[in-house]
């Protein structure tokens, strides 16, 4: 037979050992078989093994339900594979896959044994994605046939595969598990061996900074699961993937990263160690951040920390009318929300020219609708008459609630709110929608501070359902109040928190976009294989450096400095090669080039 490292051209890997059949394993194993494959599934659990089989066994049986594969194949993929509580079964595989505990104990028992079992052209592959794979080829006799292959979970569904080379690994090894992946139908993306490789790499350092955030008592589970949910379109929030993943898990990928970058960054969120310490593990213990029905159930259930229905008894002020300030994309997005809720609006700027210009951008995002379906030719004409135009502030006298939108300049804003504090009448809302300025900077530029908020949209508002309500330490318990009854009005989901950089959302996300700028700095993996790797891993709907150039790299580097310097973290520093593209003018999308080139419109 070939050898796999001698021919990887003429490999196809044919019969490949398992070890480690929990849920990984298992899913590992049904991919390999339905690929024709020859599995051989290990387990010193017999247990273990016997429920390996019962899941392939209700997995292609639900295959056959949905048409998605005839009896005959079942009947092929379930003989494709056998199990065993012996190692020595591994004696004839061309690829032996790894996937015991995260324990370099245990990992290297299992490497030390398969050096006196398999052939010497077997590669050998752990699925770790917390320890050295380095450290693990380096005990083997063969180095150059260990290298890493990481899986994501759950193994069928996810495209997913890290394939990781250390210093030692032969290049025939990395190309023929490579082409194994492919004719996995999944999408290998070959990085080098440091912790967390490139998904968990960047996602573990994120999850933490939540744990922190929670810890913090900054803002509740449920309001940071939601912010990043529908604040940046991520299908779970990181306190519930936490429990998802399992506590004690990532506190052990957690002090590996730490280990290998000594940034404060990765260093464990002390809840994750008393939480794991406690055994309160996630959804496998039935206990973590949330509590579950049961042990391995994904049904959360109340317990003393879930928020009371209808808790806020503090009444609010009545807002019939609001006026928007400004003239961009956000400030018509927002007059045009609150327009389809009813409002009565008064969009204002500079100039009733550019007030103009915003309304018949609201026009034509209303025609847009309406050729969608979405809303009848009435309704848009009965929402686009609720808006006035005005080139001036003071036709805000008679709002309840005045939202600015104005540019993300702290004075700027200070001489508007200075504006409004004249022209608005006693008892009005007044709102910022800034991201990343402290909002008691706005109010204390106006007589009135009680009455001042933030509101923080996300781009665009008549799309995004998520909005940020900023309450600082002036801001009156009924204006609060209101203006949580107000998203409701307009169908927004409000998340509460103070007044500190960033918010919920910007102090998790660009802390995230941040590392991978690093990586691709330190040549670690190229834009291509991190923006694959979060969105085929993470399941994020676009990579990071995908979503930069939409924002736009000066908008982020300015967010980053205010991080920065708020939180005073050397790990939030931003990274050089943001600052050296915003300096030479490639800011993304809009100038045609960022981190990528785009065709000119």
């Amino acid at each position: 037979m070939a050898s796999p490292l001698s021919d990887p051209s003429q490999s196809t890997l044919q019969t490949v050992a398992v070890v480690g059949l929990g849920t990984m394993g298992t899913g590992i194993a049904e991919v390999l078989a339905k690929a024709g494959r020859t599995v051989v599934g290990i387990d010193i659990s017999e247990s273990q093994a016997a429920k390996c089989v019962a899941t392939l066994e209700a997995s292609t049986a639900r295959g056959v339900e949905r048409g998605r594969l005839t009896e005959q194949e079942r009947a092929e993929i379930l003989g494709r594979v056998r199990t065993s509580a012996d190692l020595r079964t591994a004696a004839d595989a061309d690829l032996v896959i790894e996937v015991a505990p995260e324990s370099y104990e245990i990992k290297h028992q299992i490497f030390r044994e398969l050096d006196g079992i398999v052939r010497p052209e077997t590669i050998l592959a752990t699925g770790t994605n917390a320890l050295s794979v380095t450290r693990l080829a380096a005990d083997s006799s063969r180095p150059e046939r260990v290298l890493g292959l990481h899986f994501f979970n759950p193994a069928p569904a996810m495209k997913l595969v890290e394939v990781v080379s250390s210093v030692l690994t032969a290049p025939a090894a990395v190309t023929a598990v490579t082409d194994l992946a492919l004719d996995l139908g999944k999408e290998p993306v070959a990085v080098g061996d440091r912790p967390g490789f490139v998904a968990d790499g960047l996602l573990f350092g994120y999850l933490n900074q939540a744990a922190a955030m929670y810890e913090a008592k900054y803002a509740s589970r449920e309001d940071i699961d939601a912010a990043m949910r529908l604040g940046c379109g991520l299908p779970m929030g990181p306190l519930a993937l936490l429990d998802l993943i399992g506590v004690d898990t990532a506190r052990t990928v957690l002090e590996a990263m730490y280990a290998a970058s000594r940034d404060r960054l990765h260093a464990p969120a002390p809840i994750l160690k008393q939480l794991s310490e406690a055994g309160l593990t996630g959804r496998k213990a039935g206990r973590g951040f949330y509590t579950y029905e049961a042990p391995g159930s994904a049904v959360v259930v109340r317990d003393a920390l879930t928020p009371l229905e209808g808790s806020d008894l503090v009444p609010g002020r009545e807002i019939r009318s609001v006026g928007v300030a400004g003239s961009g994309t956000m400030a018509s997005g927002i007059a045009e929300v609150f327009a389809k809720a009813g409002y009565e609006v008064v969009i204002a700027a500079r100039s009733a020219e550019k007030a103009q210009t915003a309304k018949a951008r609201i026009g034509k995002s209303l025609s847009r609708s309406v050729d969608k379906g979405r809303m009848t030719a009435e309704a848009a004409a009965e929402t686009l008459d609720r808006i006035t135009a005005s080139g001036t502030y003071e036709d805000f006298g008679g709002v309840d609630l005045a939202v600015e939108a104005v540019a993300e300049d702290l004075e700027v804003k200070r001489q508007l709110f200075a504006t409004l504090d004249k022209v608005c009448k006693p008892g009005a809302i007044l709102a910022t929608t800034t991201s990343s300025l402290p909002v008691v900077a706005c109010a204390r530029a106006t007589s009135r501070p009680q009455d001042v908020i933030g509101m923080h949209f996300f781009n665009p508002a008549p799309a995004m359902k998520l909005v940020e309500v900023v309450r600082t330490v002036l801001t009156a318990d009924d204006v609060h109040a209101t203006v949580r009854e107000v998203c409701g009005r307009i169908r927004k989901h409000p998340v509460d928190c103070g007044d500190r950089a960033g918010f919920i959302v910007n102090a998790l996300l660009f802390p995230y976009l941040n590392n991978a700028i690093k990586m691709v700095e330190e040549h670690y993996a190229s834009l291509d294989d991190i923006d694959a790797a979060m969105k085929l891993g993470g399941g994020y709907p676009m990579g990071p450096f995908e979503l930069l150039d939409v924002v736009g790299l000066d908008v982020s580097l300015a967010i980053e400095k205010v991080l920065h310097r708020e939180f005073r973290d050397p790990g939030l520093a931003p990274a050089p090669l943001l600052e050296h593209l915003v300096a030479a003018g490639c800011l993304g999308r809009k100038t045609g080039r960022g981190f990528r080139e785009y065709a000119k419109r």
